[in-house]
């Protein structure tokens, strides 16, 4: 291809790594830039769907806030340095707090990002084994672990979340996500929005249940508006109906299903009247929609972060997976079902950590006192365990990909607390709100200097379909990729020195002890390799994957060079039921009502009496945004000032506040002044903030950014407020006043 002046022009195919819905980008380069980027029609995942983060890949490669080569603070002050220099401060830095004050003074923080990054997503877990660091924290704890601690306790396995086949389903109930600004959030579907015109084409219906009538509802047939944090009573009043008027089908699971008695007694007490002021949805509608989803062909119901976040995370995000398994819509197309994913994912294979069995609690934090789960502790937990004297004191910390002073709970006391530390280190591509605060930055790549092919997000998409990017850009010259810096950390947090670090020792190690775990015979395919990295481990995942070749044992088996031959991808259809191979439980059923949920009951039936005294604030997010990465990134925030208090008009008027002039927002934790935006897509008695602003902090390198600042909502949530069972943060649901600011 040429341009009007006649200089070739190169076109790439692409999957865009920005969220979920993995989009397929068509780019013409020219030189070093790109100059034109589109939807690829051909892809066979999005068909060229796309949505208006992956137009912007271009700006974020090319965006001069991008930090190219690592930073060293000196003072007040930063310097460039050589990768030399930094990796040896690093090792400085660290091996000081090592030696003056032990393994337990060194933590981490692993942020969202992590998950769409080529070398992170799959090195993490090397880091945390190198490292062996006592307490990790992560975002986790603020966006899905109540998934992860339900699915862990019914399945097995904490990883293998079900993921609602909406692409064959009749009937789509969604409480709590928005996938019309998500693009799908422990969901992996293209057009989820054309995904819900379909359903309606072919006779089905979708209904959202959401204290906002968000761009989702908009496009459904009908929207139920619920109080914040009584999705699982609504939930548990639906499982009534479906014992009261004999409607539970187990379908196929009825031999693999344990605990439907124990249900049915848990429910006994939320009858659709019990629950209805609570939730304030009136009880024949609650009726009604157990009904429909009784009586369709196929049903889906669907929880996302609005359930995770909230007071009862763990028992409303495993009442989804209850209601889906007693109306028959288990494990069968159209309803919940398990990704197939060609490549697996490190994260599917078994945890070594509980091979003796699952235990929570094993250890508490030092400052509160809080119960480990699943080995997180509350990410709130980070800021009074850094600030707090004492043994055992945090005085070293390592972000990575993670912008915690925006993104966690109690989010001032965060930032109060990490000028403290001794030591801190940042894998990060900016200079931002969190890593301002570092002694070192060590940047990664850009999207476009790195391969791509998503492993982790596959175990949530509706087909077993696979796309490989190559880079697109040669990275600088003796860069380092992530996985490389992930592994030069986690060795000198482990204790060793710069020159006892073999990176390709111990890589070579991880790939044989990966290819051991599937049965295959390391030292046969290690000579199959030149290079080392991920790309390598892409390999081994698609070869030993449910459609690869197994090295040669299938002739018509899938491998990495498939996937390069095929630039548009591959589709290896529909998934399929997958329950029987992945259960993993201890009785080998299907655990409908682990005792640990189960005995949160009591605690929801107090909920019922209590009476809420002010305005219940919940978050929200944007289509052009994903937390708080991309607001340095012109074209995703100009325009309309998006970072604004959504408040019903009854409430706006009981209050006296006025459409775009500022309120005050105030919590338990803290206060803000925000612009108000007055509209009945809120219910009345609630309120909204967007998360993952707050960007007028000194000392960042963020300028689009901090031109569009906005207020940092985590500042309102108080840091004690947690999920009980999964530790998960309380974030949607917080009581606040709102008042005209003076």
């Amino acid at each position: 291809m040429e341009n009007a002046t006649g200089a070739a022009r190169d076109v790439r195919y692409r999957t865009c790594p920005l969220c979920e819905a993995m989009c397929g980008l068509e780019l013409e380069i020219e030189g070093d830039r790109v100059v034109r980027l589109r939807p690829d029609d051909a892809d066979v995942w999005s068909k060229g769907y796309v949505c208006p983060k992956g137009a912007t890949i271009p700006q974020l490669h090319a965006d001069p806030d991008r930090l190219r080569v690592p930073l060293i603070r000196d003072g007040a002050s930063w310097r460039e340095a050589t990768w030399d220099e930094a990796f040896a401060r690093c090792a400085e830095l660290l091996g000081g707090v090592l030696e003056r004050h032990g393994k337990s003074a060194v933590s981490a923080y692993i942020g969202n990002p992590t998950a769409h990054n080529f070398s992170l997503a799959r090195y993490v877990g090397l880091f945390m084994g190198l490292s062996q660091l006592p307490v990790i924290y992560s975002a986790g704890t603020v966006d899905q672990w109540p998934k992860n601690v339900s699915c862990m306790l019914m399945y097995g396995h904490m990883w293998w979340i079900p993921t609602p086949d909406v692409q064959r389903t009749q009937y789509w109930m969604i409480l709590g996500g928005n996938p019309q600004a998500s693009q799908g959030s422990l969901l992996a579907c293209p057009d989820l929005l054309g995904e819900i015109d379909r359903i309606r084409a072919r006779g089905g219906k979708t209904v959202v249940v959401d204290p906002r009538r968000t761009g989702t509802a908009d496009r459904a047939d009908e929207w139920v508006p619920i109080v914040p944090g009584t999705d699982a009573a609504f939930l548990l009043a639906i499982c009534n109906v479906l014992f009261a008027e004999n409607l539970v089908r187990l379908g196929d699971l009825v031999d693999l299903v344990s605990g439907v008695d124990e249900i049915r007694t848990a429910a006994a007490a939320f009858t659709p009247e019990r629950v209805a002021e609570t939730c304030r949805i009136p009880a024949d509608t609650i009726r009604r929609l157990a009904r429909e989803i009784a009586a369709a062909p196929s049903a889906a119901v669907y929880g996302r972060i609005g359930l995770c976040n909230q007071e009862f995370g763990t028992l409303a995000s495993a009442l989804i997976d209850v209601v889906n398994v007693l109306t028959g819509n288990f494990d069968r197309p159209g309803g919940l079902m398990f990704g197939n994913p060609i490549a697996w994912s490190v994260n599917s294979l078994p945890n070594p950590e509980f091979a003796s069995g699952l235990e929570f609690g094993r250890w508490k934090t030092r400052v509160r006192g809080a119960a480990e789960v699943l080995g997180q502790a509350p990410l709130s937990c980070m800021a009074e365990e850094i600030a707090t004297p004492g043994e055992g004191r945090i005085r070293a910390l390592i972000t990575i990909a993670g912008n915690p002073v925006i993104s966690a709970p109690d989010a001032a006391r965060l930032d109060a607390a990490l000028p403290q530390l001794e030591c801190m280190i940042s894998i990060d591509n900016y200079l931002n709100e969190t890593t301002r605060h570092a002694h070192v930055i060590l940047p990664g790549l850009s999207p476009l200097e790195q391969p791509h092919f998503d492993d982790l997000i596959a175990m949530w998409a509706v087909r077993s379909a696979g796309n490989y990017s190559p880079p697109v850009f040669p990275p600088a010259p003796g860069r380092p990729a992530e996985w490389e810096i992930l592994l030069k950390l986690g060795a000198l947090a482990g204790g060793m020195t710069l020159e006892q670090i073999d990176v390709a020792a111990i890589d070579d190690g991880y790939l044989a002890a990966l290819a051991m775990a599937q049965g295959i015979d390391a030292a046969k395919i290690l000579p199959l390799y030149e290079g080392r990295g991920p790309e390598r481990l892409l390999d081994l995942q698609i070869r030993s994957g449910p459609f690869g070749d197994r090295y040669g044992e299938r002739a018509s088996g899938l491998t990495l060079q498939s996937f390069v031959d095929a630039p548009h991808g591959i589709d290896m259809g529909p998934l399929v039921p997958r329950l029987r191979d992945i259960l993993s439980t201890p009785s080998g059923k299907l655990e409908l009502a682990p005792p640990y949920i189960l005995a949160d009951v009591p605690r929801l039936r107090a909920r019922l009496d209590r009476k809420v005294a002010g305005l219940l604030l919940v978050s929200r997010r944007h289509l052009r945004s994903n937390n708080s990465w991309m607001h340095n990134l012109e074209p995703l925030v100009r325009g309309r000032d998006r970072c604004t208090l959504l408040v019903h008009p009854e409430d706006a008027r009981a209050k006296a506040l006025a459409d775009g002039a500022l309120a005050r927002v105030t919590s338990e934790a803290g206060s803000v002044v925000v612009p108000v935006r007055i509209s009945d897509e809120m219910m009345p008695g609630v309120v909204s903030l967007p998360h993952g602003w707050g960007h007028d902090k000194e000392g960042t390198r963020l300028g689009v950014a901090r031109q569009y600042a906005g207020v940092n909502s985590n500042i309102l949530s108080p840091g004690r407020l947690v999920d009980p069972l999964s530790n998960n943060a309380v974030v949607n649901g917080i009581e606040v006043e709102v008042a005209p600011a003076g």
